[in-house]
């Protein structure tokens, strides 16, 4: 006989918040104990959504201190606009965008990190397109609704807020249906939109050509990895203590277990390390990353 559990996010960030959090034992550790004692007691492992997941970890004491504030910047030479769009829920949502140089299907869909979408991510969106030779649409969506985070305080209220609701996934939706039911989709995002890139990627089903995820928490339900549909490339750092090897090594088994198309970069690097507006940004690493996931796109489309 299973039990209902209170499911959530909240739920499982003040389980692990409150009752088991040791400082010296990593958070992904004390996730995997609670899905541990989840399934013990006759419940589904899967009741730890990536939401949840993830909220549990940004819930631990040390997550903030992985953030260093943003380098102060402001961007005056942007290629693309503001524009809106619907959404499944009736309220209208944003995103930067830049229109392909020659009408096309193919876009690539850009998102933020946990600061929002910010000058730096519409920066990222230009270097992507002008890479990719204006060849594809870009949106570079807003997952917190024009709100934009400067110092990791802030930026944890935002974070909390978009892990608490379904507002994001119905941006995604919006910006999946702007595009069009015979879009060719891409997705790139880094750490929250690392995570949101793979979420893309279930959530487009056919549509999706390739998907680009930097230090973003991986998806864990076997179900919906098996949903995916075109390649998926992972980009994580060795000395990320938010994502730990053993968490990147069990994506990746899960991933050929399901007969995905995965390929896994891996650097001796710390969380977000290919943030250019990161105090601790590793150039050489960052533009290695870049090349390769220009690549990795290239060879999709």
């Amino acid at each position: 006989m299973k039990y209902l559990l209170l499911s959530g996010s909240l739920f499982f960030a003040a389980l692990v918040q409150q009752v088991l959090l040791p400082k010296e034992e990593n958070p992904q550790a004390i996730l995997d104990r609670v899905a541990a004692s989840v399934v013990c007691c006759g419940a589904d492992e899967n009741l730890l959504s990536t939401d949840a997941r993830f909220m549990a970890v940004v819930n631990e004491p040390g997550f903030a201190a992985l953030h260093q504030s943003p380098v102060a910047f402001e961007y005056n030479n942007a290629l693309g606009s503001m524009i809106q769009f619907g959404t499944t829920d009736g309220a209208p949502a944003q995103a930067y965008a830049i229109d392909a140089k020659v009408k096309t299907n193919k876009y690539l869909i850009v998102i933020q990190e946990w600061w929002g979408l910010n000058d730096h991510i519409k920066k990222e969106a230009d270097k992507y397109y002008t890479a990719l030779d204006g060849k594809v649409n870009v949106l570079a969506v807003d997952l917190y609704d024009g709100k934009i985070a400067a110092t990791p305080d802030s930026a944890m209220k935002l974070i909390r807020a978009a892990l608490s609701n379904t507002r994001k996934e119905n941006i995604i939706k919006g910006a999946l249906a702007f595009a069009g039911p015979d879009a060719q989709v891409y997705s790139v995002g880094w750490c929250f939109g690392g995570m949101m890139s793979l979420q893309t990627a279930i959530m487009a089903g056919n549509n999706m050509k390739a998907c680009i995820m930097f230090y973003g928490t991986p998806e864990k339900d076997k179900a919906k990895l098996a949903s995916i549909q075109c390649p998926v490339l992972g980009i994580f750092g060795t000395q990320d203590k938010s994502i730990p090897n053993e968490t990147v090594d069990a994506f990746a088994s899960n991933m050929k277990e399901a007969g995905k198309n995965f390929s896994l970069l891996r650097y001796d690097a710390v969380h977000a390390f290919a943030n250019p507006s990161n105090p601790g940004y590793n150039k050489t690493f960052g533009d290695e990353a870049f090349s390769k996931s220009i690549a990795f796109l290239k060879s999709n489309m």
